[in-house]
């Protein structure tokens, strides 16, 4: 019981820790999708034809996504490992130049005399506590825990599992000819899971839920209206002219 009850708790604290990456992943995910389904509805296209349409831009777009914040990632903790083996450098070629910065940077955080010799020596002494402080304090750097993989990983799963939302009713349909009015579940729906991100997004960054959930609603509502819009100029123009 112990043993999977610390599983469950080792498994929310990962899903916390990568919450940012769901959160956004998920809005990209459900803007991109319900905006493919209402221009392909503005464009009076077929459900089969707006499934395919659905699911190549879900697909696709979820991959391209979860691969550049993967890369992103991944790039900006190698940028950090690079100016940290800078950093051993000087501490080992140039000790006192960067004994000089240590003294400089907590001279203007305010300290003084007696005291902020005391400071640099104890910062100084140790060779790894030196280079952290210098990475924090003097190129404001700090080392993100989290690994690209699991980021791209997140951001994928979320891109799929929220953009998947604005094509279940159309799948349901195909599927078993419900006969249901399908844009506006759909829409009511795409609703619904925006507003729940946009309480995950409010978690994330620290602001009001109101706020957080109109803007992301709001987001989501605009990027349908300009597709549809679209669409449905496009299908005056080019089918019905």
């Amino acid at each position: 019981m112990e043993s999977q009850m610390h599983r469950q708790v080792s498994f929310f604290g990962r899903f916390q820790h990568y919450l940012r990456e769901f959160v956004y992943g998920g809005i990209d995910g459900a803007v991109t999708t319900f905006a493919v389904v209402a221009g392909a509805v503005g464009a009076n296209l077929d459900t089969s034809i707006i499934l395919i349409l659905g699911f190549a831009n879900l697909l696709a777009d979820g991959f391209s996504m979860s691969v550049g914040a993967y890369l992103s990632a991944k790039s900006e903790k190698e940028n950090y490992q690079k100016h940290r083996a800078i950093e051993y450098w000087e501490v080992d070629n140039i000790p006192e130049m960067e004994r000089e910065e240590v003294l400089q940077i907590y001279k203007a955080k305010g300290f003084e005399g007696e005291l902020l010799e005391k400071v640099v020596d104890v910062i100084t002494a140790d060779r790894d506590r030196w280079v952290d402080e210098m990475m924090k304090n003097e190129l404001d750097m700090i080392e993100d825990s989290k690994s690209p993989f699991n980021i791209g990983l997140a951001t994928l799963i979320s891109f799929v599992l929220v953009g998947f939302i604005p094509l279940a009713f159309y799948v349901y349909d195909f599927v078993f000819e419900s006969g249901i009015s399908l844009f506006l579940w759909t829409s009511i729906g795409t609703s619904v899971a925006f507003v729940v991100v946009g309480w995950l997004k409010s978690y994330v960054n620290q602001t009001p839920v109101l706020k957080s959930v109109w803007e992301t609603l709001a987001l989501g509502v605009v990027a349908a209206f300009v597709a549809y819009l679209v669409g449905d100029v496009l299908d005056s123009i080019l089918i019905n002219s």
